[in-house]
């Protein structure tokens, strides 16, 4: 176990894993989130400022939850993030639907099994393996 001080209120905690911050300030990061979260449903189209200022949440940090897929925007929200492969529109995520469907493609064909090389029928032998004799 690791002791590390917490990037949101400098207090000593004992560390396991993901974000550096405190239990008592993870818990208030997910109230946070769960007040963004509602805000959104009452109020689609707001303003990612607005959003921020309303919620006491850096701009940064709701990015971040959209980036996480916690958050997603609707389609009549005027708010979007670019695609880090394309820089298409993205509402929730990293990567747009055209590129995640490409690193799918890409993926999936990566972890196939390499086709073994086909044996030849039986009786049919190349020139290469059959018996050679040499002369004395």
């Amino acid at each position: 176990m690791e002791v590390r001080n917490c990037k949101g209120c400098g207090r000593l905690f004992n560390y396991l894993h993901g974000q550096q911050l405190c239990p008592s300030c993870l818990s208030d990061l997910e109230d946070k989130f769960q007040s963004v979260k509602e805000f959104l449903r009452v109020n689609p189209k707001a303003p990612l400022n607005e959003i921020a200022e309303e919620n006491d949440v850096s701009v940064k940090q709701i990015k971040q939850w959209v980036r996480e897929e916690r958050l997603t925007f609707t389609e009549e929200s005027q708010i979007t993030l670019e695609c880090e492969m394309c820089g298409g529109k993205v509402l929730s995520g990293r990567f747009c639907d055209k590129c995640k469907a490409s690193l799918q493609h890409e993926l999936s064909g990566a972890m196939r099994r390499p086709e073994s090389p086909k044996k030849e029928q039986k009786g049919m032998t190349s020139s290469k393996d059959r018996m050679r004799f040499l002369d004395s």
